[in-house]
């Protein structure tokens, strides 16, 4: 029997392949056959990454995979899980000086799984010029594996008796959709923002970076649609392990708490905005909301434990394809890749919109915020007034990229 924090792999499906990946940026041109002896070297010190699915009566299990992963000169996706990616669930390409990590989201979450490309940047950028970094703060072949990083994260947790928190809220069912044509083109929206002036402005209006992307991203859809009477619902990321104490684990626990911005609310007031929207974070951003969040999986995991694999994989499909919210923010707190910082021009992660039609997924380096914003329909005109909104706050902005999105898919089991 799986246990409950272990990947669940059947949260993938050809219909809704729950892809994440990373871009990284660099100042020269990706060296394939250096960037291929590192992802190789480096499944030594992350064998959690480097497996194929193995499919039993009723579950999907990860296992060792001795096969390469692949490191492909092109931007095309593929489809993880099949021949094409030697069975990986991750799979890596470049194309310039930009390189990709591609990857099954149910085995990680970003948080998760950063570490791994901090430590795929300091061996390729150590090999590339020829430096001897101080390879303090990064996870190397030949250093431990803690327990943390792969046991059970909430060992020391009484999950069992967790109580229901205080204050649960409920996920709006009728809410505000941007796709409301239901079209299916992927695009992507890379912005860049200086870290100071964000700062300055969450400073100045008593707000954090996603609560203020939330803000003006849910202005930027009532100028686009001031008549619309639905609420715009937008989830911000939380971070399940961090909340409960573990920095360390890499597997999926992400988790996310529900901002509403009804009709009736003026949003003409920044600030109010924010501190109304700081206010529904901290109430569902709570240590107790966590543990209760894993009592569910657990008993969730028991639960899907009885049920054959293919009914299964088809709830998930269901699911899946089900929207409960009109956009999601994530902030991915990656801060620095400290001594390689002056080697790196921007760092973007990647995921699909899923059951949203817009996701803003942000990181910091450099002392700039990047913006990967992606979306399942073709117009710009959220996009656009999303810029107006930035424009308004003072906030300076460079459009980095305006591309289709080409995230990597996943083949069936």
């Amino acid at each position: 029997m799986a246990e409950y924090y272990e990947p669940m792999l059947y949260l993938s499906t050809p219909e809704h392949p729950n892809t994440m990946g990373a871009v990284v940026t660099l100042k020269e041109a990706v060296d394939g056959d250096i960037l291929q002896e590192v992802v190789e070297e480096l499944r030594e010190r992350f064998p959690y990454f480097y497996v194929r699915t193995k499919p039993t009566e009723n579950d999907l299990i990860p296992i060792p995979n001795p096969l390469p992963m692949t490191v492909r000169n092109t931007w095309e996706p593929i489809k993880l899980r099949s021949e094409e990616a030697n069975y990986h669930l991750a799979a890596f390409k470049y194309m310039g000086n930009r390189l990709a990590l591609e990857m099954s989201h149910s085995i990680s979450d970003g948080a998760g799984f950063l570490p791994y490309i901090k430590s795929v940047m300091f061996l390729y950028l150590s090999r590339k010029t020829g430096q001897n970094f101080d390879p303090s703060g990064f996870r190397l072949p030949g250093s431990v594996i803690p327990k943390l990083e792969i046991g059970d994260p909430f060992s020391a947790l009484d999950i069992d008796n967790a109580k229901p928190p205080l204050y649960q809220k409920e996920t709006l069912q009728d809410f505000y959709r941007m796709n409301q044509a239901q079209e299916k083109t992927d695009r992507l929206f890379c912005l860049m923002l200086p870290e100071k002036e964000v700062m300055r402005y969450c400073k100045e209006i008593d707000g954090s970076p996603n609560v203020i992307i939330s803000v003006l991203l849910a202005r930027a859809i009532r100028r686009v649609d001031p008549e619309s009477e639905k609420t715009v619902s937008i989830c911000v990321a939380i971070d399940h392990k961090a909340l409960l104490g573990n920095h360390e684990s890499y597997r999926m626990f992400a988790g996310t708490v529900d901002l509403d911005f009804p009709k009736n609310r003026d949003l003409s007031d920044v600030m109010k905005s924010c501190t109304i929207a700081r206010g529904q974070v901290m109430l569902q951003a709570q240590s107790e909301n966590s543990l209760w969040a894993m009592k569910q999986r657990k008993l969730r995991y028991a639960k899907f434990e009885q049920i054959p694999l293919q009914m299964k994989t088809d709830i998930i499909a269901k699911a899946s394809g089900n929207p409960r919210w009109t956009a999601a923010v994530s902030y991915a707190n990656s801060r620095s890749f400290g001594v390689l910082d002056p080697y790196i021009e921007e760092l973007y992660i990647l995921s699909e919109p899923g059951v949203m039609d817009m996701g803003i997924e942000v990181t910091c380096i450099n002392h700039k915020f990047f913006l990967a914003m992606s979306q399942n329909f073709s117009s710009d005109k959220y996009f656009e007034a999303f810029l107006e909104e930035l424009s308004a706050a003072g906030i300076p902005y460079e459009i980095r990229h305006k591309e289709e999105a080409k995230l990597s898919g996943i083949t069936a089991w």
